[in-house]
């Protein structure tokens, strides 16, 4: 991690210091070890920034927020269904916007129905393999109808081999200790991919698994 990197989260967690101790360990540890945090920072600053932001299933909000921090996003919108996490994104983005920071807006929020307002950039991370079929696929037709510019999604890919079967016995092992309702119901990339092509998008895939055993990839649909 290189030294602009690790003081960029280190600016992120500041913001978190209304929120209790677990939270701030949890926003730290994941910025620094979650290959998407790298990942999403990579391809906002080739982009030359994210624009508007929507973060659906955005949890504590920690990767809009460092998008913010780094300048390569003008307004994040997040989502999540747990009512905790986001109480901790909003008293972060509350000492984000004391500080004279861009604006985030954080709200309980069902995604699966949800309206997502028309945006630069869709982030989902994570999410969708939780949800039945049906309600992936309509999710992701709305995120390509409210995306101006691109949806990154990252996804489990069924297709990696050794990959796949550990990732596969650890999300079923976590439904089950979870005891949340949750479920795993991955669907292939090219499912994933399908609507968005036919919405005009140019997708890729790219690992996005680090230092971990698991097959997650970065999905990127960007507008042609």
């Amino acid at each position: 991690m290189s030294a602009s990197t690790s003081d960029l989260i280190a600016r992120v967690v500041e913001l978190y210091a209304g929120t209790s101790r677990f939270a701030r360990g949890f926003v730290g540890g994941k910025l620094r070890t979650d290959p998407a945090t790298a990942a999403i920072l990579a391809l906002a600053t080739r982009a030359g920034g994210f624009g508007v932001v929507a973060d659906l299933g955005c949890g504590r909000g920690q990767i809009g927020l460092a998008l913010l921090v780094a300048g390569l996003a003008e307004r994040v919108t997040g989502l999540d269904l747990d009512p905790v996490k986001i109480a901790d994104a909003k008293r972060a983005a509350g000492a984000l916007a004391a500080a004279g920071g861009p604006p985030a807006d954080f709200a309980v929020a069902d995604i699966s129905a949800a309206i997502i307002e028309p945006c630069d950039t869709v982030l989902i991370f994570d999410v969708l393999l939780q949800m039945p079929d049906a309600a992936q696929y309509a999710l992701i037709g709305r995120m390509a109808a409210a995306a101006r510019r691109r949806v990154l999604i990252r996804a489990f890919d069924r297709d990696r081999g050794w990959r796949s079967r550990v990732g596969i016995a650890m999300e079923r092992i976590g439904c089950v200790v979870r005891r949340d309702g949750s479920s795993f119901r991955p669907l292939a990339l090219a499912e994933i991919a399908a609507p968005l092509k036919a919405a005009g998008f140019a997708v890729s895939v790219a690992p996005c698994w680090g230092w971990t055993p698991l097959p997650n990839v970065m999905l990127v649909a960007e507008r042609e």
